[in-house]
């Protein structure tokens, strides 16, 4: 394990619940980020909308934070194509409307409402994503 950073993961782990339980606390609303985005491009309702921007905003402003201030803990990934990563996007957004939310929703928000619904898109969630792994590195030969 050559990126093992238990603190990191902790620290990651605890601004994501406490993340998610604020924002259910302030506005009743479940912190699915495929839904939230869904919701700032199709939502009819202006007050509605500026909330969902604003959490947006907030995760690539983040992103972009993070790297900024370490950016050795970043390292680019290379040997996928531009056009395969692209698919991927629109099979993962399929996804998410298919199982009625994504990861954050159902594995973080889901999961911690006891919700047997969630409990199930997690596992298949994981699933696809440990199957998919192993297609694209032993089968096809990307990312090797």
């Amino acid at each position: 394990m050559n990126n093992f950073t238990p603190v990191a993961a902790i620290a990651g782990g605890i601004l994501i619940g406490f993340s998610s339980s604020l924002l259910l606390w302030l506005t009743g609303r479940i912190a699915g980020i495929s839904g939230i985005a869904n919701g700032a491009v199709w939502v009819k309702e202006n007050g509605d909308r500026t909330w969902r921007w604003l959490f947006v905003i907030g995760l690539i402003a983040g992103g972009l934070l993070y790297l900024q201030w370490f950016p050795h803990t970043i390292t680019p990934r290379v040997g996928f194509p531009l056009a395969l990563v692209g698919i991927a996007g629109l099979f993962v957004g399929f996804g998410t409307a298919l199982g009625s939310g994504c990861t954050s929703g159902h594995g973080v928000c889901g999961l911690a409402r006891l919700s047997l619904r969630s409990l199930a898109a997690t596992l298949t969630f994981l699933i696809v994503a440990i199957i998919t792994v192993y297609v694209m590195r032993h089968v096809i030969g990307v990312g090797r």
